[in-house]
């Protein structure tokens, strides 16, 4: 059984339990044992558990993010032990990133990130499908591990109940890793994260379309807030109108079908729509589930989408008709 150990940022939490979840077959296996500072026991010394597990690891995942890389406990003390490790070949680290963040450069550049070509979680449109591809990647590495020698381990002594534990540490009763359980989303959550979407994804047009006419001669755009539940967008080339939308808010349980709507067009009113995506949440997380009128890059009405997956899917249905 391989020992994984999780550093990660603590703003990184909702993260890393997503995480979890894509590993419990891993777990069930019988191939991997998690580990992370959120098990630490009650009056444990906290640096000393901490390092008593990183030293320990056959395997590190560094959940890379602008918090993880400001995190002077995160970068110059897990992360710098665990590639010392890696470089004598007592653990392997994996680079796991999560949101973007500048860490094309020495020392995490010399690793193969995953998810692909690193790119982040939150930039794919289903981050069901990016921890999946992370899990895969662990899973890769932990089968990998009966061909590559046996990690360091420190010295053990015998404890009362016959289990190795590491010479002057305190034993750790047996205990599961399965201690998540469902968390409980008010009416008040559920509007919050519609609004925050909802202003994200408006940000995110108005950006991706300047950014566009900047990027390619020719190429005009239009965005437009109309008012503070819905914005508008047009694309020009050579003056002529190519595509254009509409978002806007419709409202958690709006009776348009939707909490946020999309339109082919820039102008008209709220009752048709091609598109739209709403607030539902699972046991852990809330995330926009769309109604799967429209399909771009495989996004389904299974999906759980990130604001982030969400605004995606909007914009490739306005731009596909200038890429096909």
């Amino acid at each position: 059984m391989a020992k994984l150990f999780i550093s990660y940022s603590h703003k990184d939490e909702v993260h890393r339990q997503e995480l979890e979840v894509q590993l419990a077959m891993l777990r069930r296996q019988g191939l991997v044992e998690i580990w992370h500072d959120r098990r630490i026991v009650a009056g444990n010394d906290l640096d000393g558990t901490i390092n008593e597990h990183l030293e320990g690891a056959d395997i590190v995942l560094l959940l890379v993010s602008p918090d993880f890389l400001a995190s002077t406990y995160c970068y110059e003390r897990e992360m710098a032990r665990a590639l010392e490790r890696h470089a004598a070949g007592e653990a392997r680290v994996i680079p796991v990133i999560l949101r973007p963040c500048d860490w094309m450069h020495p020392p995490l550049n010399r690793l193969t990130a995953t998810p692909t070509d690193g790119r982040p979680v939150t930039k794919w449109p289903d981050k069901d499908d990016a921890m999946l591809e992370v899990a895969h990647a662990i899973r890769t590495a932990v089968e990998g591990q009966g061909t590559s020698g046996t990690p360091h381990r420190p010295s053990t002594t015998a404890t009362r109940a016959g289990v190795a534990a590491p010479t002057g540490a305190t034993p750790e009763r047996p205990r599961s890793s399965n201690l998540r359980i469902r968390q409980e989303f008010t009416d008040r959550d559920r509007h919050l994260f519609l609004e925050q979407a909802f202003e994200f994804m408006a940000n995110f047009f108005e950006g991706s379309l300047e950014e566009l006419g900047r990027r390619n001669p020719g190429i005009e755009t239009s965005f437009r807030r109309i008012d503070a539940n819905h914005v508008s967008a047009a694309i020009f080339r050579g003056g002529r109108r190519m595509s254009a939308c509409r978002i806007w808010l419709g409202g958690i349980g709006g009776r348009f079908g939707g909490d946020i709507l999309f339109a082919y067009n820039d102008t008209g009113g709220d009752n048709s729509w091609n598109e739209s995506v709403s607030v539902d949440a699972d046991s852990q997380s809330l995330y926009l589930k769309p109604m799967g009128m429209a399909s771009y890059m495989g996004t389904s009405r299974d999906s759980k989408l990130t604001a982030e997956g969400a605004a995606e899917l909007f914009w490739g249905m306005l731009i596909q008709s200038l890429q096909g």
